[in-house]
């Protein structure tokens, strides 16, 4: 390699260094430099997705990318375990985030009904968000309050016995405080 070639991949890498500090917030890159301290830093990926996650709502593909260049992961291994783990999200949340129970209790009482509803009236998946970002689905295994059932909880407000006919009605009070 020519020394003007070393000379220009040193300069690369050092932007792309900045670049991605610039990227994550200093606490995340702290946290980084910690961990490739350690014998085996690779085992702190999903930690520091957790935290990327924590501060942003979600992992983008550039924060992903900082992650990989900061760790020395490939970026293609960070994709694969941020795709693979149900908890991380890979878009942005909705304004009002909606939970549907699929635990024992809710599904015996019609939460899958619930969510088919929620799926039909914002014509989206659960793990999705709404195109005006209003609203985003997603499905958890219980919430603990189960003599309640079936229970959607919409950010940290919980609706008991949820039935289908009940969601345009509570789609439509999220809306309308949208609005105000």
């Amino acid at each position: 390699m020519s020394k003007k070639t070393e000379q220009m991949c040193c300069c690369q890498e050092m932007s792309c260094k900045v670049d991605s500090q610039g990227i994550l917030p200093d606490s995340i890159v702290r946290f980084i430099e910690t961990c490739k301290k350690n014998p085996e830093p690779q085992s702190q990926l999903i930690a520091v997705l957790h935290q990327v996650q924590d501060h942003f709502g979600y992992l983008s593909p550039k924060t992903m990318d900082a992650v990989a260049y900061l760790m020395e992961i490939p970026a293609a291994k960070i994709s694969g375990v941020a795709s693979f783990y149900h908890y991380f999200r890979l878009v942005p949340a909705g304004k009002f985030h909606i939970s549907i129970c699929l635990g024992t209790a809710c599904y015996v009482k019609g939460a899958e009904a619930v969510l088919n509803k929620f799926r039909e009236e914002l014509g989206i998946e659960h793990g999705e968000t709404t195109t005006d970002g209003l609203f985003s689905l997603e499905v958890s295994r219980c919430l603990g309050t189960c003599a309640l059932a079936p229970v959607v909880k919409i950010g940290e407000t919980i609706h008991a016995q949820v039935t289908p006919d009940k969601v345009p009605a509570l789609i439509g009070h999220y809306a309308a405080l949208a609005k105000a």
